[in-house]
């Protein structure tokens, strides 16, 4: 079976909800997309989920981190009987100014293949649901992935309840503030039982379909990858009065840290970036007291990984700096038996790697069977306003994750 287009029902659909999420959280000025877990965007996009999943007549419930699962048919009575369910879907919330397809096209996708499936008058032996899951690019408070990491033990609640963003609002009273309870926040064993396989569909953040020819293709795994923070110590002193030789300028061993991340990448043929940085106080004419930068590495093989951030370390310590790890996800090889069955279903679809973490990652060291399927992205650009896949190949994925699921759920494919 090869890939098809989705249903009309469901591409009318997939279209009206694209529609509908386009502009929230849209910045006027950058074209991007700023939707940050617990504010009053992530609420906006809450409340479409809920409303989306209350149109279906599916049942929906939150788990111990926020997560939002839309069920069809009866999950616990699935693990009673010892056959958990399927599910599918992604994230709503976005890196700062980030494109429109990066989780939200997991999540419309998941929906858009159940309208697929119920046009075609499917109905699944095991119950499928679609989740959407809170905080996934970290963009706020700095652990990517928080809402899958904290429901399945790989984070503490504690450390969640005490993440900061750049404003010093803690986690917890962000959630506080959106009307949850952060004492409830912890590994959500409910949840997980409930969980037999689970499918990720994504926009591809590379180009290996395009250069490939074909609008799907399926996940192998996932790289190891980690993110870093850097303290840098100075002194505050005025710019124009400082001698160059009494100056301590945090602003030094903050440089020292980008260049060496670069070169460090380059040696052990890694990935490396220093995309964000918080440098006080912050004025033109001040010399800084203290500058903050976070680290992204990530690369094939793990110890090479260690070795950038181990080569960065070693650099700033000159500048007195501290290196921090925020976060880790180990290599992640999706279930194997799942890629190959899914590549078959749907006509040998190519099997690709990526260097991008996903809720799929952590769910899959978690012990859950995954894998995802990913959508061309001819331009390869993500995390950006010019992220971006055509129509046809949108439907396309919708399509495949309908068969996809109609297969794992126990139904025939159309």
């Amino acid at each position: 079976m090869s890939t098809r287009p989705a249903s009309p029902e469901a591409a009318l659909a997939f279209r009206r909800m694209w529609l509908e999420l386009e502009g929230v959280g849209l910045h006027p000025t950058t074209g991007g997309y700023r939707r940050y877990a617990w504010t009053r965007t992530d609420h906006d996009l809450r409340e479409w989920f809920a409303g989306e999943a209350r149109t279906r007549g599916l049942d929906l419930t939150t788990d111990r981190m926020g997560n939002q699962w839309a069920w069809w048919g009866d999950p616990d009575a699935a693990v009673a009987a010892g056959d958990p369910g399927v599910v599918v879907g992604s994230h709503l919330d976005s890196v700062p100014d980030g494109g429109a397809f990066d989780g939200p096209l997991g999540v419309v996708s998941a929906l858009a293949a159940l309208d697929d499936l119920r046009a075609s008058g499917v109905r699944p032996r095991r119950p499928v649901g679609v989740v959407s899951f809170a905080d996934e690019e970290g963009s706020r408070f700095g652990v990517a992935c928080a809402g899958s990491r904290v429901i399945t033990g790989a984070m503490s609640p504690e450390r969640a309840r005490g993440l900061r963003d750049l404003d010093g609002v803690t986690m917890a009273e962000a959630i506080t503030r959106a009307g949850g309870d952060p004492e409830h926040l912890g590994r959500d064993e409910e949840t997980l039982a409930r969980v037999g396989t689970f499918v990720e569909l994504h926009v591809e953040q590379g180009r290996a379909l395009d250069r490939l020819g074909r609008a799907v293709g399926v996940g192998s795994d996932i790289w190891p990858h980690g993110r870093w923070r850097i303290d840098v110590p100075g002194e505050a002193n005025h710019a124009g009065t400082t001698a160059l030789e009494d100056r301590e300028d945090a602003m030094l061993g903050l440089a020292a840290a980008v260049i060496s991340a670069r070169r460090a990448a380059q040696e052990h043929e890694c990935l490396a970036t220093v995309g964000k940085v918080e440098v006080v106080p912050g004025g033109v004419n001040a010399v800084a007291s203290c500058a903050t930068a976070w680290l992204d590495a990530r690369g094939p093989d793990a110890e090479a990984v260690r070795r950038v951030v181990d080569d960065v370390r070693d650099v700033v310590a000159d500048f007195d700096a501290l290196v921090t790890e925020e976060s880790w996800t180990r290599a992640t090889d999706f279930d194997p038996v799942l890629t190959r069955r899914l590549a078959t279903l749907l006509g040998g679809a190519p099997v690709i790697a990526t260097g991008a973490g996903h809720d799929a990652g952590i769910l899959a060291n978690a012990g859950i069977p995954t894998s995802m399927l990913f959508v061309r992205n001819p331009t390869g650009v993500s995390h950006s306003p010019d992220e971006w896949a055509s129509a046809d190949d949108c439907l396309a994925g919708v399509g495949a994750l309908a068969d996809v699921v109609a297969d794992l759920a126990g139904a025939p494919a159309r």
